[in-house]
């Protein structure tokens, strides 16, 4: 049984060329997640910046009524 297991893993180094990388994927997949959470946090950040921005056009407005 010990003979099969060791044929079966000098098998399956040999399939794969002993070259596995797995660096190129893992970065072209943080890459990606990166680009999306920054793209969301972009929006996210001008919804709020232009919901402030209206906030205080209408104190501004409420202001100049008062005086």
């Amino acid at each position: 049984m010990k003979k099969l297991f060791v044929v079966l893993a000098i098998g399956s180094f040999a399939a794969c060329n002993g070259a596995s990388s797995t660096e190129a994927k893992v970065d072209s997949t943080a890459s990606a997640a990166k680009d999306s959470v920054t793209a969301i946090a972009d929006s996210a950040k001008a919804a709020i910046d232009s919901t402030a921005k209206a906030a205080v056009d209408t104190l501004k407005k409420a202001d100049s009524t008062k005086k």
